[in-house]
């Protein structure tokens, strides 16, 4: 017999990022643009908490909700970020990186059939995310002229009667996308007219550039009670392989959660917990250094695209740019597989963050300068052979 799948499963498409680097596996020599993994190996003094955390012994479980140490450390960090204050007893969970802590926030607050907004283009995992909870995923197209930034109106035109909350992102995978203070209090302004629970992932919020401050939306009055604040260590801090993530939120939420994760995760690894206090407690000057490397890498590639023209926007956060190339002719993923096989660099089509991320595709610059000064050549140069092309065409 072959075992049933279950529908909601089945009916979720495959990561487009997984697939389309299925494909540059297979092939040698190739420069990765792609994969949103910091190129900076851990900093030492973090890792060797981690070695030390062995020398020790600590090798069992932890409290589900996670080392009290690092809850306070986290509670502390998030205070100086955001100006708001987590009981980091009851207020606080240690996750599995802020994938694990998406899942198991959204299985905690939808039934089925609740609906969920999120801004699009956006990280691959939210929409199935929100399946996988029985909920229904539904997409606000931004756009480049607003430098992807999410809209109030739009967001106050998509809210329907079964709207239970939104996602937001900022800075934004794949586009770099940030919102301004008073960006975020109209958001939240809508959130709170249609009682609406909002889920952050912040993941990036320390890799925000040009000595701009990020403002997360639960920094706004009347939005703590309604916020589940989510966050990490793994770009910041370059820590992808240490899977240490944390919500934050009311006391109600986080109890709800942490039985999900109880159930099923139990506890994040405490070697990984034990890097994670060092990293908060002691880690901001690393984490400043890389923050300059990428933006020195953010300002030549733009600078790059746009040469070559390619539209491309200043990104002001993450460690991606979301170029435009509808001047090629070439839809997305025509124009990521062709520069694949033809010059051996390795971008994402920009359709893998959903329908709005036609006509772009997204370039990480969490890779060496030297590389990506090798990546750029040869996109200028494909981007040349291609208006050839469809010079010699039209002469045709």
């Amino acid at each position: 017999m072959s075992i049933p799948i279950a529908d909601h499963v089945r009916d979720i498409p495959k990561s487009g990022i997984r697939d389309f680097f299925e494909i540059v596996q297979s092939m040698a020599d190739v420069i990765s643009l792609g994969i949103g993994e910091p190129d900076f190996v851990t900093p030492w003094h973090i890792r060797e908490a981690a070695i030390y955390s062995l020398e020790k012994g600590r090798t069992g479980y932890t409290s589900n909700l996670g080392l009290p140490r690092l809850r306070r450390a986290i509670s502390d960090t998030v205070q100086r970020a955001t100006g708001v204050q987590y009981d980091p007893l009851r207020e606080v969970l240690v996750s599995v990186g802020v994938s694990e802590a998406i899942d198991v926030a959204l299985r905690a607050i939808l039934n089925p059939g609740d609906e969920v907004l999120y801004h699009e283009p956006c990280y691959v995992s939210y929409s199935p995310s929100v399946a996988l909870a029985f909920g229904t995923a539904r997409a606000i197209p931004t756009r480049a002229e607003d430098h992807f930034s999410l809209r109030a109106d739009a967001l106050e035109a998509a809210v329907g009667p079964r709207t239970k909350a939104v996602m937001l992102n900022f800075p934004t995978n794949p586009t770099g996308a940030t919102m301004d203070r008073a960006q975020i209090e109209a958001i939240a302004g809508v959130c709170i007219r249609h009682n609406l629970a909002v889920l952050t992932d912040e993941i990036y919020s320390e890799l925000t550039y040009d000595d701009r401050e990020h403002f997360s939306i639960v920094s706004v009055p009347g939005m703590k009670e309604r916020t589940i604040y989510l966050h990490g260590l793994s770009k910041a801090y370059a820590m992808t392989g240490f899977r240490i993530g944390y919500a934050c939120g009311p006391n109600s939420i986080i109890e709800a959660m942490m039985k999900i994760h109880q159930y099923s995760i139990l506890c994040a690894p405490i070697m990984s917990q034990d890097a994670a206090v060092e990293a908060l407690e002691r880690g901001e000057p690393s984490m400043l250094r890389m923050r300059r490397e990428y933006a020195l890498r953010r300002n030549y590639v733009v600078s790059a695209l746009n040469e070559m023209g390619l539209d491309c926007f200043m990104p002001r956060g993450a460690f991606y740019v979301f170029p435009k190339i509808t001047s090629t002719g070439l839809t997305s993923q025509e124009f990521s597989l062709r520069l694949l096989h033809e010059k051996r660099v390795a971008v994402v089509p920009g359709t893998a963050f959903g329908a709005s991320g036609e006509g772009h595709v997204r370039c990480s610059y969490a890779t060496g300068l030297e590389q990506i000064k090798i990546a750029m050549q040869r996109i200028g140069e494909f981007c040349v052979e291609l208006r050839a092309d469809q010079q010699a065409r039209t002469a045709a």
